[in-house]
């Protein structure tokens, strides 16, 4: 049985993230998972990395909780809307704050090279957004995407990294809606 955590990031609960992360965990329950998600907004943590990397800030209790999370799951569900281009603020500073040195990655001494620490996991995106998706990559290229994929997700050893992105939402209708929330629950039938 796979084990599946979905991230969700959207600051407001009852967000069309919302329904997609529900129709998801639908899927993948039906298909065997055990799912377990979490809001970014309930967590209590500081955003900020106060320090960067010269002074080491003590996790709070819900961050060191997202931490043993993320270890026990084989696949991570990120649902986030793209805002400027890439994602929230609020996922931003969890990713400052949880994927740290010694977690998620860490350096080699005297060296240019990592070690990828969360290897063996896979994650999918399902990510929200205003503008067309040929826009967003011929236009913007494509930086909240890859920024997850390679920058974040890959560079902690995750993969493959698949991405569902759901556009444009603000000119969508109850039709296309209730397509995409299928779509999300038959990602989430396959485990992927």
């Amino acid at each position: 049985m796979k084990t599946i955590l979905i991230i969700n990031a959207h600051p407001v609960k009852g967000s069309f993230s919302d329904a997609l992360a529900h129709s998801y965990i639908k899927g993948a329950e039906q298909s065997g998972a055990k799912c377990k998600m979490i809001y970014l907004i309930d967590l209590k943590f500081d955003p900020i990395l106060r320090y960067g990397f010269t002074r080491r800030m003590d996790l709070e209790p819900d961050l060191l909780q997202v931490q043993q999370d993320i270890i026990a799951a084989d696949h991570l569900v990120f649902v986030y809307p793209n805002w400027w281009a890439t994602y929230p603020a609020l996922l931003k500073g969890f990713f400052d704050r949880t994927f740290l040195p010694g977690f998620a990655f860490r350096y080699r001494e005297n060296s240019m090279l990592w070690d990828k620490l969360l290897t063996g996991k896979s994650a999918r995106l399902l990510v929200t957004m205003d503008s067309p998706g040929w826009y967003y990559r011929l236009v913007n290229k494509s930086p909240g995407h890859n920024s997850m994929k390679v920058g974040i997700l890959g560079f902690c050893g995750i993969k493959p990294v698949k991405i569902s992105s759901f556009s444009p939402m603000k000119s969508s209708n109850e039709k296309t809606r209730l397509k995409w929330l299928a779509e999300a629950e038959g990602l989430g039938q396959k485990q992927i």
